[in-house]
């Protein structure tokens, strides 16, 4: 859960300094300090990141090519986390039975993900009935 949090936030921030193939200073120095940070690899993933010491045509690419596939991999990491979270149950601080939750996936969820969407659907479709030029 915690590196599917790290790589949202990588690709949001990749996203971030990428526009018109332009990146602040602000950006280059946030990302050159987290990496410099590293214990004993931080130098060298700061030549890595940056393709030497000028931010240039590879460099973009290369954060260009992160920010494409990191979503990917967010997405697969996502369904690796919910198979064993359905699996095996989540984590249990307080030592709480929790057999009784431990049901299989599809019926409930399922009904209850289309319960939720429609509902959502007709407050959604209510509202905008009711108050047209709102939203």
């Amino acid at each position: 859960g915690v590196i599917i949090l790290f790589l949202t936030m990588a690709t949001g921030f990749l996203g971030y300094v990428l526009p018109w193939g332009q990146m602040s200073f602000w950006g280059a120095t946030v990302i050159t300090n987290l990496l410099s940070a590293v214990p004993y690899l931080g130098m060298d993933l700061v030549q890595w990141i940056w393709g030497g010491f000028a931010v240039d045509n590879a460099t973009l690419t290369r954060f260009f090519t992160f920010h494409f596939i990191f979503p990917f991999i967010i997405l697969a990491l996502m369904m690796i986390h919910l198979l064993f979270l359905h699996q095996t149950g989540s984590n249990n601080p307080l030592g709480l039975n929790s057999n009784v939750d431990k049901i299989p996936f599809h019926p409930y969820f399922i009904y209850k993900d289309i319960f939720g969407f429609i509902m959502f659907l007709w407050i959604l479709i209510a509202f905008i009935w009711k108050f047209n030029y709102l939203l």
